[in-house]
């Protein structure tokens, strides 16, 4: 199970990097959150579980970044910038799927 969720995180961080950045979400925030920051974070963690376990701290970090997608996806009325972050609330997702099975 862990390595086929590992696999798909490599996949999932693949298309991600294929995927054009929705332009018109440079520089915006919602609900306080800085829209660039929130890709690139959901990105680097996405990475590093890719690499080996995270550290408490990012671990903790990467968890607090699963919940903002709950108060910014209803918030996106884009229609690509939406599937976009979808995706990239998918990808944290499984990122923390991968780093919880880590442990077992």
């Amino acid at each position: 199970m862990f390595e086929e969720k590992l696999d798909a995180l490599s996949q999932i961080t693949a298309e991600h990097m294929a995927m054009p950045f929705p332009p018109s979400f440079r520089g915006l925030d919602i609900a306080g959150q800085d829209m660039v920051l929130l890709d690139a974070d959901a990105y680097g963690y996405a990475s590093g579980v890719l690499k080996g376990p995270l550290d408490g701290q990012r671990r903790a970090g990467l968890m607090r970044l699963t919940a903002v997608f709950e108060k910014v996806l209803p918030a996106i009325d884009d229609v690509y910038a939406a599937r976009y972050y979808k995706h990239v609330r998918d990808m944290a997702v499984l990122t923390a799927e991968v780093e919880t099975l880590r442990d077992k």
